[in-house]
């Protein structure tokens, strides 16, 4: 399994706009964040995990040909305004997408893109969905994906889990039942907005904590605002607690 990180930014991506810090102005890439988001590839299959407003950049810049479903973490816009670029997929596989989603999330996609999820055009002049919300795994080719729950705030949303790696964005919190569902880990991939604390976001502290007590292997850090300078969190971090960063490909 390869999971290809697409983005690994905040909702404000980084450079922030009008921002002039060192973070913002740096020469390292690596500090270069568009909006978070990964690809989960294993043999011919292909998931995405949410379709931020950097999507068409992104995969123009991974160079994806092909999608199998879309899972989506949560409905906030920094998570989903990308939708429209997966009209490129309808053309290039000439088939309606799979979406994936808790309900509460399925039903803000279908109200706000409602467009997406009516029946597909003959010419896909418009992207060509279809939503399944789900409460339990779904096998999606030889991808087998558990949601897992989790607080983004007070607002309940979905990490999954994929074989031994998992993915936790935009949490605050989780349910002590979730954890079960977070054993013998390879791979997990969390959360870390800043190191001041958040209402919605687990600062480095609260990230570090959790990474600790989930216990994987190697855990990589994600959704980052331009507060958070690579190489800075390089050099405090433990030796198997790393930042991600655009572009970054890791093997299970």
């Amino acid at each position: 399994m390869r999971i290809r990180f697409l983005g690994t930014g905040s909702s404000a991506g980084t450079p922030q706009i009008g921002c002039d810090c060192a973070v913002c102005r740096s020469a390292d890439r690596r500090n270069q964040r568009s909006r978070a988001s990964i690809l989960v590839e294993e043999q011919d299959t292909r998931i995405l995990i949410d379709t931020g407003p950097d999507l068409r950049m992104q995969m123009l810049r991974a160079d994806v040909r092909h999608l199998d479903a879309v899972f989506y973490t949560h409905f906030h816009a920094d998570h989903i305004n990308g939708i429209d670029d997966l009209r490129a997929f309808n053309f290039l596989d000439k088939r309606v997408i799979s979406c994936f989603a808790d309900a509460r999330t399925a039903r803000e996609l279908e109200e706000r893109f409602r467009y997406c999820f009516l029946p597909p055009d003959p010419g896909w002049a418009k992207p060509s969905l279809s939503m399944t919300g789900i409460t339990a795994k779904q096998q999606v080719g030889t991808i087998t994906v558990l949601p897992v729950p989790v607080l983004h705030g007070n607002l309940p949303i979905y990490g999954y889990r994929f074989g031994g790696a998992a993915y936790l964005t935009d949490l605050k919190t989780i349910p002590e039942e979730s954890y079960a569902l977070l054993q013998d880990l390879d791979l997990l991939i969390l959360d870390c907005l800043r190191e001041e604390e958040h209402p919605t976001h687990v600062n480095l502290a609260e990230s570090l904590a959790l990474a600790v007590r989930i216990g994987a292997r190697q855990t990589l850090l994600t959704h980052m605002t331009h507060d958070l300078d690579y190489q800075k969190l390089c050099s405090v971090l433990p030796e198997n607690i790393a930042p991600a960063y655009d572009g970054l490909e890791w093997r299970i």
